[in-house]
């Protein structure tokens, strides 16, 4: 009975499916024999979720009228006020800005997907990523196509990407690059200024031949990727480019805030043209009306308390910085130890995940099931969650993985 187009669809998620088969060794064998290195979110060192003490007392004092009550379908004018100011910090780029709030960081990446791809065309993103891409492409009848990450020595590869860019744009008028980075998922990545320098050039070629560009960013774990403004410096790169260049930048208060489930984002749009940044807020606002009508209020009011009050903003960030050094405690255990026992990893500098390049990932997952670890098989490799493997779990593990590739 499904249109045409819906015919067949059927989601499978490898996250879910490998901590579902986490979930029943643990039934079994009990949560202290178990390594779930499967899940994204930040569970504490006795495995149950971690979340800041300072978010959940701000927001069990607000009022219930304030939590239940309709946002305005582009959400609260400070809310959005408070996503730009937090999202860049101190690096502002010159340009026109305009938000609009979105059901997570999911909802951010689909409104760019959905506005800013012709139907029919291609959208690039790299071989290592987020599945969801994907299916986001599929559902608003665009396709993804990628460039490999990686060159042979695991650094950037600017001439791959260079490549796929011009290959494209020789067949379409204009093209949508999506870039998730700093702390890559499913890879820990992190581009660096030269590297960024780079891809900014690629597209401003393509731009001055005649084409249009949006580049989205993707910045869902920027909080865990290191200090505040170090890691936004390279948004000062999106200063004064040119009309036919379009950035938007995807923020999420799942990870940062602990509040996954309250399904609260935005999509920010920057430009040197407010005319861009106009219609921008346009078609956004009629897509969000589309969807879901409007989200969440209680997340969106919770965020413009933390940030208007210095003192507990303060607070906020120093208990966000402690979950970030446990989880890169973690990680550094796993890269050390890689290292030591002959374990090749992808470049890893911050973030949620660690990946690990494997030609038979499930059939590694499956074998590391002996061992009672669990952990996600990707297209290309293995992804092992620093976020959610405790500090005493992690010692081991990267000989564990090594022995199952063997």
């Amino acid at each position: 009975m499904t249109a045409t187009h819906a015919a067949g669809r059927k989601l499978k998620d490898a996250i879910f499916d490998a901590n579902q088969a986490c979930n029943e060794a643990i039934k079994i064998h009990g949560k202290d024999k178990v390594t779930n290195a499967t899940i994204g979110v930040v569970l504490n060192e006795d495995g149950k979720l971690a979340t800041l003490n300072t978010v959940e007392k701000v927001f069990r004092e607000m009022e219930m009228s304030e939590l239940v009550s309709y946002a305005p379908i582009s959400g609260l004018p400070d809310y959005l006020d408070a996503v730009i100011d937090l999202t860049f910090a101190d690096n502002k780029p010159e340009a026109y800005f305009g938000a609009i709030a979105t059901a997570g960081g999911t909802g951010a990446i689909h409104h760019a997907i959905a506005n800013y791809a012709e139907r029919g065309d291609a959208v690039l993103t790299s071989d290592w990523r987020w599945g969801t891409y994907d299916i986001i492409c599929n559902e608003t009848g665009k396709r993804l196509e990628t460039f490999k990450l990686f060159d042979d020595a695991l650094d950037f590869n600017i001439n791959d990407f260079a490549v796929k860019v011009d290959a494209l744009l020789k067949k379409q008028k204009s093209l949508l690059v999506i870039i998730n980075s700093p702390a890559h998922n499913p890879t820990g990545y992190a581009l660096s200024d030269d590297e960024w320098d780079k891809v900014i050039a690629v597209l401003n070629a393509q731009v001055s031949s005649g084409k249009k560009i949006s580049l989205l960013v993707d910045i869902a774990y920027i909080d865990f990727a290191g200090e505040k403004n170090s890691t936004r410096a390279f948004m000062q790169k999106f200063s004064n480019l040119p009309e036919d260049f379009f950035v938007m930048i995807s923020f999420s208060m799942s990870k940062s805030y602990t509040f996954y489930g309250q399904r609260t984002g935005a999509l920010i749009g920057i430009s040197a043209s407010e005319k861009i940044i106009d219609e921008f807020k346009d078609v956004s606002k009629y897509s969000c009306r589309a969807t879901w009508s409007n989200i969440n209020r209680g997340a969106q009011a919770l965020l413009v308390k933390l940030n208007a009050d210095k003192d507990i903003a303060a607070h906020y960030e120093w208990e966000r910085s402690e979950l970030y050094h446990m989880v890169q405690r973690r990680a550094d255990v796993f890269v050390r130890e890689a290292k030591e026992c002959g374990l090749r990893i992808v470049p890893y500098k911050g973030g949620f995940f660690i990946a690990i390049p494997a030609e038979n990932p499930a059939a590694v997952c499956q074998k590391l099931h002996d061992d009672l670890v669990f952990a996600v098989p990707l297209k290309l490799g293995i992804r092992v969650a620093a976020c959610s493997t405790s500090f005493e779990k992690m010692h081991g593990l990267a000989e564990k993985i090594y022995r199952a590739m063997k």
